[in-house]
């Protein structure tokens, strides 16, 4: 009975506590999620890479929580870094760029491909970053090699999703396998 009293015990009192300030122990309202820390329990990208036929071209965008690509950034240039608020948006994209060009390489039918960094965007808790590789007028194979945030998270898992002439097919690589192919 007493086990069974705690549980919901437990239940009740614990999100509750959540909204409670730290500082002045008040209890802020729930519509002030803004102040909780959110955490993840997953350390994921999601790269997607689509061969568009009509452009010759490979499009690509690279999906990562906010608050990991914010750390990571940080972490390897030694700078403060805001990618949803940037002071200096020239200097985030810059780092973006970089950052994606050092653990992201792409080879199509076994020539490297040059990304053309396009920009990025904050949607929710992610951050896409959007490249573009030009004159690529047909795939037959696909290698990437991608060990983004490997350098952060020993449980890091980066999917990728690649679509070449409608026909989609994905792979997950978890730390520490950074290589990837895709026969089309």
């Amino acid at each position: 009975m007493v086990t069974w009293f705690n549980k919901w015990l437990f239940i009740l009192l614990v999100p509750a506590s959540l909204y409670m300030s730290e500082k002045t122990n008040e209890r802020k309202p729930l519509s002030d999620r803004s102040t909780i820390k959110k955490t993840h329990p997953l350390h994921v990208s999601v790269t997607e890479i689509n061969h568009n036929a009509t452009d010759k071209s490979l499009e690509i965008s690279c999906k990562l929580f906010t608050d990991d690509f914010e750390k990571v950034l940080a972490t390897n240039y030694k700078t403060k870094v805001d990618l949803i608020n940037p002071p200096d948006r020239p200097a985030m994209e810059k780092l973006v760029n970089d950052f994606i060009h050092t653990h992201l390489a792409i080879k199509t039918d076994g020539k490297q491909a040059q990304l053309l960094y396009l920009g990025y965007e904050k949607d929710k808790d992610a951050i896409y970053s959007y490249f573009q590789v030009d004159n690529i007028a047909s795939v037959k194979k696909i290698e990437i090699n991608n060990n983004i945030l490997h350098e952060l998270f020993t449980d890091q898992i980066n999917l990728m999703h690649v679509t070449v002439g409608g026909k989609r097919k994905s792979m997950k690589l978890d730390y520490p396998d950074k290589e990837a192919g895709f026969s089309f």
